[in-house]
């Protein structure tokens, strides 16, 4: 029991809940100081008030940080602070504020009743007269009185704590979202994970291609002991770098939401950007190219672009200096672009990582479809994605 009653007095929310109690109070005593013969008026007044559209934001607000302060700007918090935007939410308000006025007035007489019968006790136990308060006057005079002190104060924790628990469960039904704000946030928030995983994907093919590039390159260099060599990889290198930065600087301006990224997308379009990069490292690179890729759309081009990058760069991490075939084409409506290479020169498992369930994704998302794997002794990346992808 003691350890209970020390958790009530040291969490905070208690205090909060408290004082959203006792804020109603000094309102309404202030319209009694004026004309205590019309009590009623706050009670109609709390009504009318409540069809306000932003009457239910600000006491939204207010629920929101003295209420449930751990839920203070949480998307997911269960009383939502937004105005009132259908006849419901005002009605639903304007209950609130008359359950808010009832369990003001509650909350309120409890606290000065119970603090004056305390400072009763205490005065009796000194030796001095009580006051008229019934529990406190017949009492009389006596030093156990004091004993008795602690019984309202701890009367008067429980009342706190029980209103406030009903105050915040009217809060969480009355203030709460309705289901269409719960549907909307949910759709944020769906929307925000896609957001991130687009963004993850986008790094990952991204940098993963750049440094794949730049290792190759470094290491052949190293093995040629030729300067001409060594000149055009470190080139490749450079222009490899610049691409990857430009990525880097336009996602992270998307993630800062400073401004418009900072260059277009790539798409399709620059292909044979990926392929001179691919032959520069060593790779023996065969493509064919057949169908118009400028009319291509910019989803489908930029997925299908993020797509050949991510396959040329699993080439060239996992099987170095191969022969490897590219065939991109476009016709009956669908993009095809699939990329093969020999088995036997593999170094590592190239279905291993993220990358290649990063390909499947970005087919799906488009309603297309991807396959990665062994195929006839070679490995194959095969991607059919349809000209007019799912909005």
């Amino acid at each position: 029991m003691s350890s209970f009653l020390r958790r009530l007095l040291a969490s905070p929310v208690t205090y909060t809940r408290w004082l959203h109690l006792l804020l109603p109070g000094a309102a309404v005593s202030v319209w009694l100081f004026i004309s205590t013969d019309t009590p009623w008026v706050p009670v109609v007044l709390a009504a009318l008030v409540g069809l306000i559209p932003g009457m239910r934001l600000a006491e939204g607000v207010q629920a929101q940080l003295l209420l449930t302060p751990e839920q203070r700007g949480n998307p997911q918090a269960t009383i939502s602070a937004a105005p009132s935007t259908s006849w419901s939410e005002r009605w639903r308000t304007s209950l609130w504020l008359e359950i808010r006025l009832v369990c003001a007035a509650l909350a309120g007489m409890a606290t000065v009743w119970l603090s004056a019968t305390a400072v009763d006790l205490i005065r009796s136990a000194l030796g001095a007269e009580p006051s008229a308060d019934w529990f406190a006057a017949g009492l009389g005079s006596h030093w156990w009185a004091a004993l008795l002190a602690p019984v309202p104060l701890v009367m008067l924790l429980a009342v706190v704590v029980s209103c406030g628990e009903l105050i915040t469960a009217a809060a969480r039904w009355l203030l709460g979202p309705t289901p269409k704000q719960r549907m909307t946030a949910l759709e944020e928030r769906t929307e925000q994970l896609l957001e991130r995983n687009r963004i993850a994907r986008e790094l990952h093919d991204s940098i993963g291609h750049a440094l794949t590039v730049a290792v190759v390159q470094a290491g052949a260099a190293r093995a040629a002991h030729d300067p001409e060599f060594t000149e055009r990889a470190l080139v490749a290198i450079e222009e490899t770098g610049r691409d990857a930065l430009d990525d880097l600087e336009r996602v992270l301006r998307v993630l800062r939401e400073s401004g418009p990224p900072s260059g277009q997308r790539p798409s399709l379009s620059e292909a044979d950007r990926l392929l001179d990069s691919a032959r520069g490292s060593g790779a023996k690179v065969d493509a064919d190219v057949s169908g118009p890729l400028e009319q291509v759309p910019a989803p489908v081009s930029r997925e299908g672009y993020r797509i050949l990058q991510e396959a040329l760069t699993n080439v060239l991490r996992h099987s170095g200096s191969v022969a490897v075939r590219v065939r991109i084409t476009v016709a009956d409506g669908r993009l095809e672009l699939q990329v093969t290479n020999p088995l036997a020169g593999l170094t590592g498992a190239p279905g291993g990582g993220s990358g290649l369930r990063g390909i499947r994704e970005r087919a799906a998302l488009l309603g297309g479809s991807a396959k990665t794997g062994p195929h006839k002794g070679e490995w194959r990346v095969h991607a059919s994605l349809p000209l007019h992808p799912i909005p």
